[in-house]
Formats: structure tokens, sequence, C-alpha cells
């Protein structure tokens, strides 16, 4: 199968995908644009369908007074025991927040912040079904990466909160695994 780059033309900054044992699923970037993190499916990561939006009430992504190149940031979308999960930042408002639907096309939930400042957050789902988060926070030393267990359904924090250089090898080793495993990378 031929493709041709990018696979999504046009403006789609900070693509995330997951799979659901059918479809692959992407996310993107929409900054101070409304609505909000648009939704691609594809069979086969190349043909790609515009679904939907996750924000698509103003309940969800409240924009005003946002800046240019303001808004969302990074997306990440993942899939877990039947339900979707998207975390995100708002940088203009609420800041990190996680939205959860059990169709891909929505309705998806109003937003539950996450106590946790910085960007760039993501979640993977541990073997015991367990949820984490990692995501950009502010050290003594500058910028680092926080980890810690978190409700993807309340963004509640069920766990102490570890920065680097104090975030366990073992667990950033699953992160990846889990990540490469997603994408289908060996």
């Amino acid at each position: 199968m031929q493709y041709q780059n990018p696979i999504i033309p046009g403006f789609h900054p900070d693509p995330s995908i997951c799979y659901d044992g059918n479809f692959y699923y992407l996310v993107t970037s929409t900054f101070e644009f409304f609505p909000g993190v648009p939704v691609f499916r594809s069979e086969n990561l190349v043909n790609w369908t515009l679904i939907g939006h996750v924000l698509d009430r103003e309940s969800q992504l409240p924009l005003t007074g946002c800046r240019p190149s303001g808004g969302i940031y990074a997306p990440t979308i993942r899939f877990h025991d039947g339900m979707f999960y998207m975390i995100t930042t708002n940088v203009s408002e609420i800041g990190n927040f996680i939205v959860h639907a059990t169709s891909s096309e929505g309705p998806w939930s109003d937003p539950a912040p996450i106590d946790q400042g910085g960007i760039d957050p993501s979640i993977f789902f541990d073997d015991d079904g367990s949820c984490w988060y990692t995501g950009t926070t502010h050290t003594a030393n500058g910028q680092g990466i926080v980890f810690f267990r978190l409700d993807p359904m309340t963004g509640d924090i069920l766990s102490e909160k570890r920065s680097s250089p104090a975030v366990r090898v073992a667990n950033v080793r699953k992160v990846l695994t889990f990540t490469k495993k997603t994408v289908g990378i060996t």
C-alpha cells in the first residue's frame, strides 16, 4: 500500500493514535479553535476519516480570552476496557484534564480537571488495570517529568507524585513498552 505524507493533510499537529481492536483512532491539537480535538478513524493507518470532535460543547472547551496559539495542546487518546479516554491541556483555562466516552464518536464527558501543572500529559493502563499519568512538571532543577496513578473517570490523583529523577526506571520502561505496543513498533 502506498501512502503520502502527511497522512492527514492540513493543520493537524501533535497526533496521538490508539487502537481498539478493530480501528485506529487519531487526535490532534487544535489550539484556540472550536470545536476542539478532531477524531479520525482508519482501518490501515493510511486512509483516515474525520468522525467528529472530542470537545464539541462550550462547557468542554472554554476559550474566553484565549490568545493566539493558546487553547488545546498535544492531546493523547487511549482505549481501555471498552472506554475511550482523551487527556490534554487547555493552557488558556483549566490546565490538564481528561474526558471519556464509550464511543469514539461521542458524546464525550465534560472535563475532569487534574491537579497537576505542566503540559503534554499522557496516560497508560498497566496490566492490573491501573491508570498512570505522565507529563511535564517544574522541579527544583527546572523542567522534569511527573508520574502518578490517576482515576481516569474523575481526574483524582491516587498515588504519590514522583518527578524526575525520582521516577522509577521500571515504570518509565512500562510507558515506553506500552507506547510501542499501542502503535505497533517492535
